[in-house]
């Protein structure tokens, strides 16, 4: 089998801000229902600290003012503004299919581990043709939320792939973190909701502008 840097076998990599452009969609759509339920609007860097993150944990961080009834309209509204209410487009990352493509040609199992529930990541791999692309995936809905090593503890089960093996690609801390948390290598991108700067406190082996430059770095 051929292994990135002699050493990588196993890819996992988060969805939202990292394959996929969609972190302009999650703002808006959030504002957006924020205002439509007369709750406090959060700014571009609020809801930029919870991309990554299960629903449960987003409320508990954006709106922890929020009852019961509250929580309920708020994932109602959300879910509906993000599908059908807001129009901001979310691409794939320029150079996301032909890594993939890649990934698949060097014999690289390839994972996803994302913030986002079952429905909504089978939805949105639909869009965009990538429904069958990857080994297996794990969502929010049926594991513990990033930063808890929850995920990758399923996904390294699920593939027979070593620790060792393993290499998370993420733009948020909370992948990061998780990849710490789960004792497993991760590289930063930032393409979406941290910088730099901010990822770089979570000892990642590297930090790209995003996932089209991971092939350079890979052939090093």
């Amino acid at each position: 089998m051929s292994i990135i840097r002699e050493k990588y076998s196993l890819i996992i990599f988060d969805w939202d801000g990292t394959l996929m452009d969609s972190t302009g969609r999650i703002i808006s759509a959030m504002q957006t229902t924020a205002r439509n339920v007369e709750l406090p609007i959060p700014t571009d860097e609020q809801v930029k600290s919870i991309i990554g993150l299960g629903m449960k944990e987003v409320l508990d961080k954006l709106f922890p003012m929020a009852g019961e009834e509250a929580r309920a309209m708020l994932l109602e509204e959300y879910r509906f503004q993000y599908v059908e209410g807001d129009s901001t487009p979310t691409p794939l990352f320029e150079g996301s299919l032909s890594l993939l493509n890649w990934l698949k040609e060097k014999r690289v199992l390839t994972s996803v581990a994302t913030g986002k529930a079952r429905n909504g990541l089978q939805r949105v791999m639909n869009e965009v043709g990538l429904i069958d692309f990857f080994d297996h995936s794990v969502c929010a809905d049926e594991a513990e939320s990033k930063p808890s090593p929850s995920m990758i503890d399923i996904l390294l089960e699920n593939s027979g792939k070593t620790k060792r093996e393993t290499l998370v690609i993420g733009d948020s801390i909370h992948d990061l973190q998780m990849a710490v948390n789960a004792g497993v290598d991760a590289l930063g991108v930032t393409s979406g909701a941290n910088s730099s700067a901010e990822l770089e406190q979570h000892q990642p082996i590297a930090i790209l502008e995003s996932v089209c430059h991971f092939k350079a770095w890979a052939s090093e």
